[in-house]
């Protein structure tokens, strides 16, 4: 077998036009710095973030140049936009710190709504906080950041559910393993699956994995609905909600039909990801749900045989965007081919490995996310009026 090179790699990068066929991309400085390990090859182009959006078929033609090198095995190339003035947009205002009730004289609170019913939105029976994982965009690993955070907080001791919401490219019977149709109860209640400790429920369950769901926004939101509220999810701590990607009707339903604790927004490093994780964080503030934090997935890379770091898409971009916005940043998430091959072989990381170094970062999100669930429960506790007798 052919032995890959940076050199051929970049050769065949040649072919590439850039944009408006000016030359190409790799003489127009665009191409970041290769890395190849076990045949797979992974780099960025940086493009104008003016242009972002129609640059897509160039980082295409690019991967597909890169794939048809003999010995090559794969390819990962992403976008990465260049910006001005160090910011592309105005950032939101945080959330305003509930108000402290000022001093009384001794009196007799009056009973508390339970937390399930803030806001007018009906909770679910037996459920305590339900977590929405959302992100502005696809491809940068969502549903595997869900799954592991899902298991990381099982890890902690706490009993966890997850809800698929993706109807239109559910993910948890793969990531999960499991298979088959749920059963039901007086033929109206669906039991969740299981696996690994959790409890599961997802479209994938109920139709075949290769048959579209061409559904309008409606029959999206009648499916999630009962998806959550006809389901016998019995007693569980917290339930991870693995939302689609984008601000469309299934994020719209679950910030407005039931009381989310709070929504984690998962990004990768490099700006044209979190343009469109600002878009997902905002709707969340728009709708009044707390930000738990940011992730920043596929972070770094290390290489196996050396051990030395690549900032393949750039690095720290999520971090410094969570300071921006005066949002708690959860932790790094490197690009492991380990947590891939264990997502893709329905045995993800934190229960196949784990004692391993991507395990410890999962479940130290857990906590993170744990820790600031019970930090806006105090606060939303603290915001709640009481009546007071003279």
């Amino acid at each position: 077998m052919m032995s890959v090179t940076k050199e051929i790699v970049v050769e065949r990068l040649k072919t590439v036009n850039g944009p408006d066929f000016t030359g190409n991309i790799v003489d127009l400085g665009m191409v970041s710095e290769i890395f190849i390990a076990d045949g797979k090859v992974f780099f960025s182009i940086t493009v104008p973030a003016a242009r972002a959006q129609e640059m897509e078929p160039l980082r295409a033609a690019a991967e597909r140049v890169v794939k048809a090198i003999p010995g090559v095995a794969g390819a990962i190339v992403a976008l990465t936009a260049e910006k001005k003035g160090g910011g592309m947009e105005a950032p939101v205002p945080p959330r305003p710190a509930p108000r402290p009730a000022p001093p009384a004289a001794p009196q007799r609170p009056a009973p508390q709504a339970p937390a399930s019913h803030s806001h007018g939105k009906r909770g679910v029976p037996g459920i305590e906080a339900i977590i929405a994982v959302a992100s502005g965009k696809g491809g940068v690993g969502k549903s595997t950041t869900a799954v592991n955070l899902a298991l990381g907080l099982a890890a902690n001791g706490l009993k966890v559910g997850v809800l698929d919401a993706d109807i239109y490219g559910p993910s948890m019977p793969r990531l999960l393993n499991i298979h088959g149709r749920p059963q039901t109860v007086d033929g109206k209640i669906l039991k969740p699956m299981e696996n690994y400790g959790l409890k599961v429920m997802s479209m994938g369950f109920l139709v075949d994995e290769e048959t579209p769901m061409i559904w309008r926004g409606p029959m999206v939101m009648s499916a999630l609905t009962q998806m959550l509220r006809e389901v016998e999810w019995g007693p569980l701590d917290v339930l991870v909600v693995d939302m689609p990607p984008g601000t469309g009707d299934a994020q719209l339903t679950m910030a407005q039909q039931v009381p989310l604790a709070g929504a984690v927004i998962v990004s990768t490093p490099q700006d044209l990801a979190l343009i469109d994780a600002r878009k997902g964080l905002n709707m969340f503030r728009k709708v009044d749900v707390p930000l738990l934090g940011i992730v920043e997935n596929m972070s770094y890379f290390l290489a196996p045989d050396t051990g030395k770091r690549y900032d393949i898409f750039g690095h720290g971009g999520a971090r410094r965007e969570a300071e921006r916005l005066g949002v708690i940043f959860l932790g790094e998430v490197p690009l492991e081919m380990g947590i891939r091959e264990s997502s893709d072989a329905g045995t993800p990381v934190v229960v196949s490995k784990p004692e391993s170094a991507e395990a410890k970062i999962y479940r130290d999100i857990a906590a993170k996310v744990w820790d600031r669930v019970n930090e806006e429960r105090g606060a939303a506790e603290a915001a709640v009026p009481s009546i007071v007798f003279e």
